[in-house]
């Protein structure tokens, strides 16, 4: 394994790339529902991400040895994009897109819990098990926020979105178990591939009327920027500053959600929002990481790609 020292200058900018490409989705979600069914941007973001990928998989090989063991990395592109991106998408129909951002953050709480009932102990380190309740009890304040601080929730988009971050949590264990020998790029580029054809019929039924200019821009970012640039982005990233490194900008993620969220789209920063932030964020780091930026020896060890909203 290739060591790595810490953050280079590339590596910064790389890791400020990440937290912009994978916060501002939430944004252009919120945007492309406008006028666009869920699962149609399920299949237009997958199939068009994957046709801009497919030339790198196929020239280094990558996606042959992903074909190679198909049936896992259908279930990995199930569980990380097909469930969670139209969940998202309609989550979002009712949910602001800042919070969307927030409620995803709570990924490492789940992935913790996983972990934990797989044997892994380390979870229950004071650091770690501390993160757990913190953060938990951050999203029930964010969640119940709007009725004890005024406003209304949808407690179904809640559900949907926190969900996902269930999905996004189980989704590694797949690749780190059934695919740790396969190229990250032909997971990606095959799943991806796979999930927008099995979309592409269901996308075209529940699209009823013409997108707007603003939902199919929205669309396109979603697919060139979010997915296919983000990724390549991401692979990048960690040749840079190793695996262990790279899915920290997962914690900045939702401070772009929420910052853009309020700038463009006016979206309210409510009181039980202010509080429970905060809570996650911290909670979420410490149940991840127990607090170090730089993980013992022992937890160093390769990451399969975060999560992509």
């Amino acid at each position: 394994m290739t060591a790595h020292s810490g953050f280079t200058r590339r590596g910064w900018l790389l890791f400020g790339a990440m937290a912009l490409l994978w916060g501002v989705p939430y944004l252009f979600i919120s945007i492309a529902v406008e006028s666009i069914s869920p699962p149609a941007i399920v299949a237009g973001r997958t199939l068009i991400a994957a046709l801009l990928l497919l030339p790198f998989a196929i020239r280094n090989g990558a996606l042959r040895a992903a074909l190679k063991h198909w049936p896992w990395v259908l279930a990995f592109g199930l569980i990380e994009m097909a469930g969670p991106f139209v969940l998202l998408g309609h989550a979002e129909m009712t949910l602001p897109s800042g919070l969307t951002g927030l409620l995803v953050a709570t990924v490492p709480l789940f992935a913790a819990l996983i972990a934990l009932g797989g044997g892994d102990r380390g979870v229950l380190r004071p650091a770690r098990a501390i993160g757990l309740v913190i953060g938990f009890v951050g999203v029930a304040i964010v969640v119940a926020g709007p009725g004890l601080f005024g406003g209304e929730m949808s407690l179904l988009a809640a559900g949907e979105v926190l969900l996902v971050a269930v999905l996004y949590a189980i989704a590694p264990f797949i690749v780190a178990r059934k695919l740790a020998d396969v190229p990250s790029l032909g997971t990606i580029t095959l799943s991806l591939l796979m999930i927008g054809i099995l979309y592409l019929p269901l996308g075209l039924l529940t699209q009823h009327r013409l997108p707007t200019v603003p939902s199919a821009l929205a669309l396109l970012a979603l697919a060139v920027i979010c997915t296919a640039v983000a990724f390549l982005a991401f692979f990048a990233l960690i040749r840079e500053v190793g695996p262990v490194r790279a899915p920290l900008f997962t914690y900045v993620n939702p401070v772009v959600a929420i910052i853009l969220g309020a700038i463009v789209l006016a979206e309210p920063l409510t009181l039980g929002l202010l509080i429970g932030f905060p809570l996650i964020i911290i909670g979420c780091w410490f149940a991840g990481t127990g607090g170090r930026l730089r993980p013992a020896t022992a937890e160093v060890a390769p990451l399969p790609p975060a999560a992509a909203p």
